[in-house]
Formats: C-alpha cells, structure tokens, sequence
C-alpha cells in the first residue's frame, strides 16, 4: 500500500510541478527506472549502483578491518551476520528515502527534497518529523558508533601512509616514525573538519557525491590490484602501480574535466578551456561517473603490463605479450 501511494504520488498535479525539472533529466517516479540512458538514469546505475556497489569492494577502512581478522574461521563466522547487515543497511536505507516522499507530502504538502530544503537535509528532517523523542538518542549513539569505527580505519590507513609511503620512515627511530605518523592523523583530522563545514555549502548533496566520488576513485584505484593479488598466479610489481596510478589519474582527469557534478564545482576546467565541462554538448558523458572509465582503463593496463612483464625479457615473450594485447584489444 505504501509503495502503491509512492507510485500514485506522481499523478498529483502539485507534485508534478515539483519534480518538472526531474523529468527533464528521465525521471519517471519513486517506483520506476529513469528513461534509458537518460541523465538520470547514468546516474542512479553509473554513480549508486556501480560507483557505490562496486567501489565498497576496494575500501582502504575495510581493507584494515579484513587484515585485522586472525582467521578464516572468523570470516566464516562473519559471512551470515555481514549480509544480514548488508542487507538492511541498504535495503532500509533506500526504502526509507523513496517512502519519506508519501510521509511529507501528506503531511506538508511537498516531497521530501522540497520540505527538507535540500538533498541531505531529508533524512534529519524525517527523523526530527516523524520519530519519537527517544528515538533520536538511539540513533545519534549509533551512527556515531559506525562514524567512529569508519574513522579509525580511515585514519590508520591514512597515518601509515604518510609515515611509511610519504615519508618512508620504516626502519629510521621509532618514536619518529610515529610522530610522523601522528602528524599525518592530525592533518586529515583538520582537513576532515574542514571540508565537513564548507562542501554542504558549495554543494546541493554533497554527502551523496563526495561519498560517490570517494567510493569510485577506490574502486578503480585499488580494485584491479587487489583481484590480482588473489586470483594471478605472480603479479608483477609493475602491473600492479600501473594499474593502481592508471585508475587514480583517469579518475581525478574525468573529475575535473567531464563528470559535470565535481567540475563545474572546482572551477578548473572552467579557467583552463572556458567552459565547465569537456564533455560534448548533447551527449551524457558528463553524466557517467568516473568509475566507469576510471576502472575499465585500469583493468586494461594492469593485464596488459602483466602480460609484458611476468618473465625475463625474451623474443618468445615479447611474441606473447604482442599476442595478449591483441586479445585484450
């Protein structure tokens, strides 16, 4: 009956004039997939469901956690209680979001983006209109329990890459070593703050693009790498950076120059050629979310530079990289 509602909600002549410029974009409704290949549509399957699903796989604050676990048996033990979580994390999560649109408009007249003032204002608004008192306590505890344990992998990761890969202090004095790693913390603490205070005002969403954005330069940065630790019998060195810098540098290219979400907000596209986007007019590519390019080009690179170093050079192996690459191409 709910999602029947939702679905009845566009036929509304009042809502219609609040999702006109939405349909514009392919947008048919709460309950139906945006027109095919439309802004929209790009969107919700280049951004949400692969920028967000496939990205999650190559997280550096799960990566922590993975390597943290002492044994296979552990994981075992892990797998039903993860996809149960899973499950409802994003199951709840998207059902929640579609439905508080029936919930305003019953209530104030507007969906939820009108009545909330703003993409990320939708969900506290929800909670602060139609959740008991107690309700808010519970949910404030835990979203700083998930907040926390999300921070200290970040933060870890991010303390051992600056002592160990900036600044290469493995092997020097300890307590040196640590007080670099320490600046390092210290530094994105700042820098978290700071972008915590002034992306909600330089962005309509931010949380749902720079989540995006994060979870996509991920994916294709570390991706490639990892599915060749696992599953290529001695991945070479070589093919792992390439791949690994091949993702990162076509991922930070399409944001700056293309994908129209995060280019027409640096600025820097706009102040080299003139315009906010290099992306043809009346054509999508603005719309396709980095991961898209970003991954598929890593994925090239990493097997083709595999496929050219994996042994000594020899003419028979020159032969057979010549060989892989045309069955790549």
């Amino acid at each position: 009956a709910a999602h029947q509602k939702l679905t009845d909600l566009l036929n509304n002549p009042t809502v219609q004039e609040q999702v006109q410029g939405l349909q514009a974009g392919g947008f048919q409704g709460w309950t139906r997939m945006p027109v095919l290949f439309s802004q929209y549509w790009w969107i919700v399957v280049s951004s949400i469901v692969m920028g967000v699903g496939v990205g999650v796989l190559a997280m550096p604050q799960l990566a922590v956690r993975f390597m943290t676990v002492r044994s296979d048996r552990q994981l075992n033990r892990a797998v039903p209680v993860g996809g149960i979580f899973i499950l409802m994390m994003t199951g709840v999560a998207f059902v929640v979001g579609a439905l508080s649109n029936v919930l305003f408009f019953e209530t104030t007249g507007q969906i939820a983006v009108a009545a909330a003032g703003g993409t990320d204002s939708i969900i506290p608004a929800f909670l602060d209109s139609f959740m008991p008192e107690w309700f808010m306590s519970v949910f404030l505890v835990v979203l700083l329990a998930a907040g926390m344990s999300t921070i200290s992998s970040q933060y870890h990761a991010i303390g051992t890459a600056v002592g160990r890969d900036l600044f290469n202090t493995e092997g020097k004095d300890d307590k040196k070593a640590m007080l670099v790693s320490k600046m390092g913390v210290l530094a994105a603490i700042v820098l978290t703050i700071v972008l915590a205070y002034v992306l909600p005002t330089i962005w309509d969403g931010a949380i749902a693009i720079s989540t995006g954005l994060f979870f996509g330069l991920c994916g294709a940065t570390f991706l490639p790498m990892y599915f060749g630790a696992l599953y290529i019998k001695k991945m070479t060195k070589a093919a792992a950076i390439s791949g690994m810098m091949t993702g990162f540098g076509v991922t930070m290219l399409w944001v700056l120059f293309v994908h129209s979400k995060e280019s027409v907000v640096f600025k820097l596209c706009q102040a080299l050629f003139g315009k906010p986007t290099l992306a043809p007019e009346g054509t999508m590519w603005q719309f396709v979310d980095p991961i898209v390019i970003a991954l598929t080009a890593s994925i090239l690179v990493t097997i083709i530079v595999q496929l050219c170093t994996k042994s000594k050079f020899s003419k028979e192996h020159m032969d057979e990289c010549f060989e892989g690459i045309g069955k790549v191409a």
